[in-house]
């Protein structure tokens, strides 16, 4: 028996309380973002390699040569590795993946291994092996503000004779700072599995600005990593560019490319609403389940930005997160159907390494979708109830068509960064589930 079933069984008073709440017509819009993409990710990376020069004077023939993958859906991952492994290989040199993860898919090297192969990055496909546990070794100690820090790292890479560190340059969704999600992350966070994530997080992200360099520069100074290999996606989260980056430049480098990522990345049409409906949340989307850089659902205080809104309510949580509901706890309502859903014990481990407990909180669990928005509308302060400004997205990672409220629909007439794409419709839904 799911547990809903047995804490939601009687919505009668709610419906009652809710009956004169209307869910006004909604329009479709879409806003054009820079777009250029490569178009062959595995040709552009061995461009890349080749032509740096780097990888030539560092790879050594017999070499083992570890590659690190992320736990996150970056676009072309799977190809921007195989071409780091082929051009090992060309080299003369044994390559191998570790899941550089942190405490992703349940701190559990199964689980860790899982999420690759659902990205299909499988040994058949890489043609090498991966190996994936949660032993780490002691690198060391930093300081930081009179503490005294251990530095932890993936045993299996630390016993490479070289590292090749791949990851995604984005800003991140929990702190601002020099470094966000990047090659630094990757070595501080990712590198160090569930115990060396837990190292870092331990006084919260307000250390980030300065733990992520201190943590990461010292497995880079400490380890011999060969070069970054670097990806920054367009608003549309396709592959805009790859770099291959010397150990020595990831410092600088790292820091322009966060600086490009940042005019990359898209935005809503409005700049604040009443009530934010997001689809689908999932650890595929933002590894905070929806991007506060676009909801504005920031978990700590360390951000900042995104749609200013009174109420969230979230819709459902996409198949790819295995019941990791993280970021839910971002959300004022949820319909039982992502209730269901829910696997605490995939939840947890994520909490438990990074001590932010805001995102797992469970919000008002409500009877369907339609009960859901009409009981986040009821709720604001201060509002035309008559004309309620609604934003409705997909998830927090597609945004090429916004469902706005016809409140906005005068203003977006008048903006020529935005096409409308239909006329105000009441939205559609089949037994309370929003046919999206």
């Amino acid at each position: 028996m799911k547990a809903s079933e047995l804490l939601f069984d009687d919505y009668r008073t709610l419906d009652g309380i809710l009956a004169k709440t209307t869910i006004p017509k909604m329009f479709r819009v879409s806003e054009h973002f820079q777009s250029d993409v490569i178009e062959n990710a595995y040709k552009e990376t061995m461009r890349q390699l080749e032509s740096s020069g780097i990888s030539s004077t560092k790879i050594l023939p017999d070499m083992r040569i570890c590659i690190t993958a992320s736990s996150r859906g970056i676009d072309c991952q799977k190809e921007i590795l195989k071409a780091i492994v082929d051009f090992v290989k060309l080299k003369g040199a044994k390559p191998f993946v570790i899941p550089a993860m942190g405490s992703h898919g349940g701190a559990t090297a199964e689980g860790q291994k899982a999420i690759l192969e659902e990205y299909g990055i499988t040994e058949e496909y890489l043609g090498c092996p991966i190996i994936s546990s949660m032993e780490t070794i002691s690198l060391g100690y930093v300081e930081d503000e009179g503490k005294r820090l251990e530095v932890r790292v993936d045993a299996a890479s630390a016993s490479a004779d070289g590292i090749i560190v791949f990851n995604r340059i984005k800003p991140h969704s929990a702190f601002r700072g020099p470094y966000e999600s990047g090659l630094m992350k990757m070595m501080a966070i990712g590198m160090g599995k569930q115990y060396g994530a837990e190292s870092l997080h331990n006084d919260g992200f307000g250390t980030f600005k300065r733990r992520i360099f201190l943590f990461g520069n010292f497995v880079r100074t400490h380890l011999n990593v060969l070069f970054g290999v670097s990806t920054v996606e367009n608003a549309y989260d396709k592959c805009n560019r790859i770099d291959v980056i010397s150990s020595d430049e990831i410092p600088e480098r790292e820091k322009e490319l966060l600086s490009y990522a940042f005019t990359m990345m898209p935005h809503l049409p409005v700049k604040k609403a009443d009530v934010l409906v997001v689809n689908q949340i999932g650890k595929d989307f933002s590894g905070s389940g929806m991007d506060p850089n676009i909801t504005g659902t920031w978990a700590t205080p360390y951000g900042g930005g995104g749609l200013e809104k009174q109420r969230v309510v979230v819709l459902d949580l996409s198949d790819a997160s295995h019941g990791n509901a993280l970021g839910m706890g971002n959300a004022d309502i949820i319909p039982v159907r992502l209730f269901d859903k829910i696997d605490f014990m995939e939840m947890y481990p994520n909490v438990l390494t990074n001590t932010v407990f805001q995102t797992i909180k469970v919000p008002m669990v409500l009877k369907d979708d339609e009960m859901a928005i009409k009981a986040a509308i009821k709720t604001c302060n201060n509002i035309d109830f008559r004309n309620p400004r609604i934003v409705l997205i997909k998830n927090s990672l597609d945004l090429g068509c916004v469902y706005l409220s016809e409140a906005y629909w005068k203003e977006m007439n008048k903006r020529k960064d935005v096409e409308i794409l239909s006329k105000p419709e009441y939205l559609n839904f089949k037994n309370g589930h929003l046919l999206f």
